[in-house]
């Protein structure tokens, strides 16, 4: 599974311009010799970066895995800090990564928790080549394999995502799934074969759509709440959120859920359209569920000069 977060680095480099798909990447004698599964890339031959992503995520390549990253960032090893780096910024707290394949190494770990936090940012930020996960069988070098990922065969609303096993990890499975506009993603880890983790994919996965759903609490630039603005020319200013926020819970639960507001003690005018004026928090039975900024929805000028000076009179006894 560690390739879920070498393709995100690969993934970040491409969007901020710094590779592009048609790049032909050198192969190196390293990449050549990774052992493990293998795209069948050839040493002193050049390849596509398109290539090797796909090479990568459809047949689970660690030689692809090691040119990618080498021609990223220079050596595996410096990779291996953008990965970490990168994991950091996701809040991906208890992991770690050693390598661009997911080899066992020395320090090199993770959990299901934040493995599932890095498939949701790669189908969030990068839409544009989640459809490679999908992919059921790769061609390269007049060799043809198959998606290791046995649910995408199974059930028609998985499209992804990633397999692994080394003998120390265990067979595990990272799969998602879409079903009446509401996606889920299970992560399996540990168990003893391909058809026991496609198994327990498939049980978290049908346990999930059938005891949960996602609903739609505030809409993007809709209104949450108004605020008291001081030395305005208003008195008000209405605070919203940026993007659409969504939660999952339990069937039945949403009555039950709260919503609590983190706002400045006081806000003075003026203030401009879109600016951060708090944080939103919605609970369910004690735990957090989400968070996200408030925004100015529109903007506040600053009062009159007797506005201004009857607030300043108003403040001083707050």
């Amino acid at each position: 599974l560690t390739k879920l977060m070498t393709a995100y680095v690969v993934f970040r480099a491409l969007k901020d311009g710094q590779i592009t798909l048609q790049d032909e990447v050198p192969v190196s004698e390293k990449a050549w010799r990774t052992p493990g599964s293998r795209m069948f890339i050839e040493v002193n031959r050049r390849v596509p970066v398109e290539l090797l992503l796909q090479g990568m995520i459809v047949q689970s390549g660690n030689d692809a895995s090691v040119a990618l990253a080498e021609y990223v960032a220079g050596s595996e090893a410096t990779f291996a800090e953008l990965m970490n780096q990168y994991a950091r910024e996701l809040g991906m707290l208890n992991s770690h990564f050693v390598n661009a394949t997911g080899l066992p190494a020395e320090g090199h770990l993770s959990t299901a928790a934040d493995i599932s936090r890095l498939a949701r940012a790669i189908i969030a930020q990068f839409p544009e080549y989640y459809r490679w996960y999908s992919q059921r069988e790769f061609t390269y070098n007049g060799i043809t394999q198959k998606n290791r990922n046995a649910l995408l065969w199974r059930d028609p609303s998985v499209d992804g995502m990633k397999t692994g096993m080394t003998d120390s990890a265990g067979y595990c499975l990272v799969a998602s799934a879409n079903r009446n506009d509401m996606r889920l993603i299970s992560v399996v880890l540990g168990t003893k074969s391909a058809t026991a983790r496609a198994n327990d994919s498939q049980a978290l996965l049908n346990y999930g759509f059938r005891f949960f759903e996602t609903r739609l609490l505030y809409p993007a630039g809709g209104k949450v709440t108004d605020t008291r603005v001081w030395k305005g020319n208003v008195e008000q200013a209405s605070l919203g959120v940026r993007n659409d926020l969504y939660v999952t819970i339990p069937r039945g639960s949403y009555d039950q859920i709260q919503t609590r507001l983190d706002l400045p003690d006081r806000i003075i005018a003026p203030v401009r359209t879109d600016s951060r004026l708090g944080k939103l928090k919605v609970d369910l039975a004690g735990q957090t569920l989400a968070q996200t900024d408030l925004f100015a929805l529109t903007g506040v000028d600053a009062g009159s000069l007797w506005q201004q000076a009857w607030d300043s009179v108003l403040l001083w006894f707050q």
